[in-house]
């Protein structure tokens, strides 16, 4: 038998409870306040933003005349949301930086009023007793799945390069994923997130192996350094990709394989604006008007990909070619493979720049 009930509360009802002392959010079973000012400025973000949030839990207790709202899930989000509001701190500039400036009580535009009508959805136990709250709790907190990498930096990190990634991952997963780059499984498990940051780490730093990638989350977890110039030639270099191959055409070429994909970016960004690591000889600039004998060109070495590989011993085929398709088989995420590999693809389109 069902013994909750689902409502909608507003954050001024959540403030009124809390002033007029009729809001538990620290109940003994609950786990302390352990966010960091990161994890409340992202949430204040989502509200400021106007998108949904996970549902609370409550149940309520009559203690003399007063019914008090106890919170059996989500004490964190009320906590970060009532202090925003009794003005402890700001919303980082890493995830809204029209409003980092203000306080919750010199919002501009009628923000605070949007703020206040935000709404949350919750359940709302009814006559629950102690060691039902206990077992409630229990089980909301077993329903976990081990977690994929990306996702425990997702869970792990808040700042200017967590933001920038997983918006260029939005950006383009439709591309991605009609391309055939990515699957829609796999996106699931933010595997955009995952390819944006391995590209990503290309223009702000060099070709480099997927396995130190948790460093630059690191590096700019509070420091914007290079990120909002990188982030505008991951759209240029994207952009040009683009105007190359639209998603259904790069899906009938070996470039939707990930890792070709992105051996494809990073030639092009090495000659756009030059990528380090990777040859300077093999560099020659390139513009929009050269997008026809860019596509030859991509098209051939994709076409012999093919046809070496049905035969990849015969010795009539260079072994330049023969070693790029090696690199695109196996260790493909090695520093060096990736760099042989976009080395191999930048002469190939030097020769007809």
């Amino acid at each position: 038998m069902k013994s909750f009930d689902t409502r909608t509360y507003s954050i001024a009802d959540f403030v009124e409870w809390e002033k007029n002392g009729s809001l538990e959010l620290s109940p003994d079973f609950q786990r302390r306040s352990v966010w960091s000012d990161k994890a409340k400025s992202y949430l204040i973000d989502t509200v400021l933003r106007g998108k949904p949030m996970p549902k609370i839990i409550i149940t309520q207790k009559l203690e003399g005349a007063k019914n008090i709202r106890v919170v059996v899930d989500g004490q964190q989000r009320l906590r970060a949301i009532l202090e925003y509001y009794n003005g402890d701190f700001k919303v980082s500039k890493a995830h809204h930086k029209e409003l980092s400036k203000y306080y919750y009580s010199n919002l501009p535009d009628n923000r605070d009023k949007d703020f206040l009508k935000y709404e949350i959805g919750a359940d709302l136990l009814f006559d629950t007793p102690y060691q039902e709250l206990l077992d409630i709790f229990a089980r909301i907190n077993s329903y976990t799945v081990k977690l994929e990498q990306q996702e425990i930096f997702n869970a792990k990190y808040l700042g200017y390069f967590k933001q920038s990634i997983y918006q260029l991952g939005y950006k383009y997963v439709n591309y991605f994923i009609e391309s055939g780059v990515l699957t829609k499984s796999k996106v699931t498990r933010m595997a955009e997130a995952e390819l944006a940051a391995d590209l990503f780490v290309t223009l702000i730093d060099s070709v480099q192996t997927n396995k130190g990638i948790e460093s630059f989350y690191k590096m700019y977890e509070d420091d914007q350094g290079e990120i909002e110039e990188a982030t505008k030639k991951f759209d240029k270099v994207m952009s040009f990709i683009g105007s190359i191959y639209t998603a259904a055409d790069l899906k009938n070429t070996n470039y939707s394989r990930v890792q070709l994909f992105y051996t494809l970016f990073t030639s092009i960004a090495h000659l756009l604006y030059g990528v380090k690591g990777l040859d300077k000889k093999v560099r020659k600039t390139i513009s929009d008007k050269q997008i026809g004998k860019v596509r030859v060109v991509l098209d051939n070495v994709s076409a012999q990909y093919d046809e070496i590989t049905a035969n990849i011993d015969s010795p009539e085929h260079p072994k330049d070619f023969k070693d790029f398709i090696n690199y695109s088989r196996r260790g493909t995420t090695d520093t060096s493979a990736r760099i042989y590999r976009s080395n191999f693809l930048c002469k190939k389109l030097k020769q007809v720049l």
